[in-house]
Order: C-alpha cells, then structure tokens, then sequence
C-alpha cells in the first residue's frame, strides 16, 4: 500500500501537465517577442562579462542585451529558472568572461537565500539584420 501511495504522490496529473505546458508556451511566446526582428549568429563558447549586460531569463534561456541591436541567448541545464521572476543571477570567474559550462547560481532578492543554480549553454549572438 505504501508504495502506491509513493508512486502516486510522484505523478503528475493531467491537469498538472496543461498547466505546466501553458505556461511554457506563455515563456517562448515572451522569448519570441524579445527576439523578433533579430538575427542569430554562429554560437560562442564565452562572452565578455564587460560592458555590464542586461540579463533577463525566459525558463531555462538566459538573454543578455548588450545594445539595441545585440542581444546574446543562452540556454541553461540546471535550475536558474528562478531569474524570470526576480531573482538575482551570480557568476563567480576570474576571466572577466561568462563561457559554455560555467556556473551561474539564482538568489532570492530579499532573503537572499539560494534558489537555484545552472550551467550556461553556448553563447548565440542575435543581432538587427
């Protein structure tokens, strides 16, 4: 009995995964919108952290505007998801660079308590064509 009672706290119900798909859909309709009208480039393993870049995150993408017309994507493995509703993103790398595989770790705002961690994906330029 017990580990029906496991397996069945563990899944998910079907109501659970429409919600969970809606509002992924909501996030790349938003990561969409911010890259309208943009062209990407070859991807790159690291981008200087300087000039300061504004960071926003959409799910598990992480986009760093540079300029109007230059804007870097970069899709994370892990939990920095927690950016998307305010959270502090922290980098520690002596190299003055964010590269491919580095990792980044979430802080609550106010508590500034942890609240996740992830590691960047290649760095892929969009720029105004």
């Amino acid at each position: 009995m017990l580990p029906a009672i496991l397996l069945g706290a563990c899944t998910q119900t079907q109501a659970e995964v429409e919600r969970a798909q809606v509002r992924e859909a909501g996030v790349q309709e938003k990561l969409a919108k911010e890259l309208a009208g943009l062209v990407p480039g070859k991807p790159e393993s690291c981008i200087s952290q300087f000039p300061q870049k504004q960071s926003s995150g959409y799910g598990a993408t992480i986009l760093y505007r540079v300029n109007n017309g230059l804007v870097y994507r970069s899709d994370t493995v892990g939990g920095c998801e927690g950016i998307a509703r305010g959270d502090i993103l922290v980098t520690r790398t002596p190299s003055g660079q964010l590269c491919r595989g580095d990792i980044a770790q979430t802080f609550d705002q106010a508590s500034r308590f942890p609240t996740g961690s992830c590691s960047f994906g290649d760095f892929v330029p969009y720029r105004k064509p």
